[in-house]
């Protein structure tokens, strides 16, 4: 099996694995977690230098830090299939006394989470001051963080974003999830932020868009060129364009499925559109 469909089946595994577990306690958000499924799991099987054992300071490996934290269920998949606690625990999602919270946390000290993202906007700061934190340590490895399109609403984003680029933190790499929409509808109806290439330039970072942001191998070769511009003064900001709800048609391409689960029977389509591949838990 190429490692392309390897990487393609781990995908279909953690779309059933986001669905399954907002169906389970009829809570979640399953529309973005599926729009960025492709990204995460090309992140933690393809392309992050991760050490064997989880250890919060991160010394000798890659980063990642969620900012937009209400995609949790895509995060606990692609962390529990990466082996940084065990799968049966996916059936604890935002159940009683579980370390698998509806926004991750860290108190519960479950693997692979770094920091709290349940409020948005604050994932840019810390990423950046984990990638000035390499830098003192002599540590050339790579911070990777992951952000919304309506979380940039957030003002806090562009203090930390101006912040970046005038410390140079070339070391840091910033995913945008451009899907267009959120919780009440689309971007630019709520809130329109204009042209994101443009304001990102304006605050003198190096951008480049994965025009197919649910493309395996767009995003392999996306995520490549941009670990090919780091250590060259600036830090740099991939705009990754993704579905919503990606791979489930009835939750494509629109705001609804934003934090909603699926009935019994939407749940049975929506698995029958995926099938198994590596084994529900």
């Amino acid at each position: 099996m190429s490692d392309i469909q390897q990487l393609k089946n781990f995908t279909i595994q953690t779309r059933r694995d986001i669905l399954r577990m907002v169906h389970a306690v009829n809570s979640g958000h399953p529309g973005g977690s599926l729009g960025c499924a492709e990204f995460l799991t090309v992140l933690y099987q393809h392309v992050m230098k991760r050490n064997s054992g989880f250890d919060m300071n991160g010394i000798g490996e890659d980063l990642f830090f969620l900012s937009n934290g209400h995609i949790s269920p895509v995060f606990y998949s692609v962390l529990a299939r990466s082996g940084y606690f065990p799968v049966s625990e996916l059936a604890t999602f935002r159940k009683l006394n579980t370390r698998l919270q509806g926004h991750p946390t860290t108190h519960e000290g479950l693997p692979g989470v770094r920091i709290a993202s349940g409020s948005l906007g604050q994932g840019m700061s810390v990423a950046i001051g984990a990638a000035q934190a390499k830098k003192l340590n002599g540590d050339n490895n790579l911070i990777f963080s992951l952000h919304g399109d309506g979380e940039l609403q957030e003002g806090q984003n562009w203090e930390a974003i101006m912040y970046a680029s005038a410390k140079k933190v070339d070391n840091l790499i910033a995913t945008v999830d451009l899907n267009g929409q959120q919780i009440d509808g689309s971007t630019d109806e709520v809130l329109n932020m204009g042209n994101l290439k443009a304001k990102f330039e304006a605050f003198d970072w190096d951008v480049l868009e994965i025009k197919e942001g649910n493309n395996i191998e767009a995003i392999i070769t996306g995520i490549e060129d941009a670990k090919r511009r780091t250590g060259k003064g600036k830090p740099v900001c991939i705009l990754l364009h993704t579905v919503m709800g990606n791979g489930v048609d009835f939750m494509m391409h629109t705001h609804a499925w934003h934090g909603k689960a699926p009935n019994d029977e939407q749940l049975a389509n929506a698995l029958g559109q995926n099938s198994e591949t590596l084994g529900d838990y």
